[in-house]
């Protein structure tokens, strides 16, 4: 007699508890090829088609593994809506590691749809937005994420609508004089890029230590010599060496963007063919040592679908916009805070990397 679907999903936990992930994800198969309805044989499907953690370091999926189970968590939140882990780990496939940013917004909307007040979707879309440069739309989710009635119930939570916001308004006064735009061929960015595209961006560690412990060192120097003579005034010191450091390291955080400019416009012209499934960026550039660095720091499923889409060389349209939900209220909206010159927020936190 043929087993139920249970009893092979009793199966592949058991495979799993001794370890033999393969047997698991193949009785995880079997599950819903018995029962296409059984949401927890398709959260294994995709769970067990990902690589497993090894000697404390997470090997990441290449591009079949990525997309396996994606559409595997896609069967899981069509039949269990309310299957918050398989909305997260979708985001995190579909953004991180496919680059389909598009796709991503949608998947989020989605889930608005099933929790409209949480605000864990509403930050992940602002995140990609940012990252595509449309910052009208994040000024509309932001106003919602900090509406009443949103689900902000823990110190975790609250301080990452925080970050998003200041997330928003630091990028958006980066770009202030102009949005790059990078299916544009003719846009001037991409003349910046071509004369930066030998030159690495500058590190948060190569800045710290070139640009804010010198300064550090010598305000902490100064400070010594006029109350460092006893005990107190050594901790004073050390005290205010400490919140020198904290200062300088946020008011300096924009300056170190701006230098790095030129390899955060690349990253969005990568994010954007990886969306599109189009070629933007000039050959020139994709030869230079900048979209090396770039690529580098990607996973290797978005890299590989990176690769395709170059090969297939198709070019992107320079009419070219993500459809994305109509994000605006149905009655008007004031100018954002950062076009009124309003500073709230934009030196509460930095800029958060933007292939994060």
């Amino acid at each position: 007699m043929a087993k139920s679907a249970e009893l092979t999903w009793l199966d592949a936990l058991e495979a799993e508890e001794s370890g033999d992930r393969e047997a698991a994800l193949e009785a995880a198969k079997e599950t819903v090829r018995i029962d296409p309805g059984h949401s927890d044989g398709w959260m294994g499907v995709a769970r067990w088609t990902l690589p497993l953690e090894v000697k404390g370091r997470q090997e990441m999926p290449n591009l079949q593994q990525s997309a396996k189970a994606m559409a595997a968590l896609r069967k899981v939140v069509e039949i269990d809506p309310e299957n918050s882990d398989a909305w997260r780990l979708g985001g995190v496939l579909l953004v991180d590691h496919l680059g389909m940013l598009e796709d991503g917004i949608r998947w989020w909307e989605a889930r608005r749809v099933v929790a409209p007040y949480e605000v864990v979707p509403l930050i992940e879309q602002i995140g990609i937005l940012v990252r595509l440069g449309y910052y009208e739309e994040c000024a509309f989710l932001l106003e919602e994420l900090f509406s009443e009635g949103m689900d902000a119930t823990d110190r975790k939570q609250l301080a990452q609508m925080e970050a998003a916001r200041s997330m928003v308004s630091r990028a958006a006064k980066m770009e202030k004089d102009e949005i790059f735009k990078p299916q544009n061929p003719k846009h001037p960015r991409w003349a910046i890029i071509g004369r930066m595209k030998t030159k690495k961006p500058m590190s948060d560690t190569f800045f710290l230590f070139t640009v804010i412990a010198p300064l550090v060192f010598i305000i902490g120097t100064l400070a010594m010599y006029a109350i460092g003579d006893s005990t107190s005034g050594s901790i004073l010191v050390f005290l205010f060496i400490l919140l020198s450091f904290m200062a300088l390291s946020r008011l300096t955080s924009g300056f170190l963007h701006k230098l790095n400019r030129h390899a955060l416009d690349l990253d969005r012209a990568i994010d954007v063919e990886t969306s599109a499934g189009k070629v933007c960026i000039p050959t020139s550039i994709r030869a230079s040592k900048l979209y090396l660095a770039m690529t580098k720091k990607r996973m290797p499923g978005l890299n590989e679908r990176l690769e395709l889409i170059v090969e297939s060389g198709d070019k992107l349209s320079i009419r070219w916009k993500p459809e994305m939900p109509d994000f605006a209220p149905e009655e008007g909206h004031e100018n954002p805070w950062w076009a009124e010159g309003d500073e709230s927020g934009a030196e509460q936190g930095d800029l958060e990397p933007l292939e994060d």
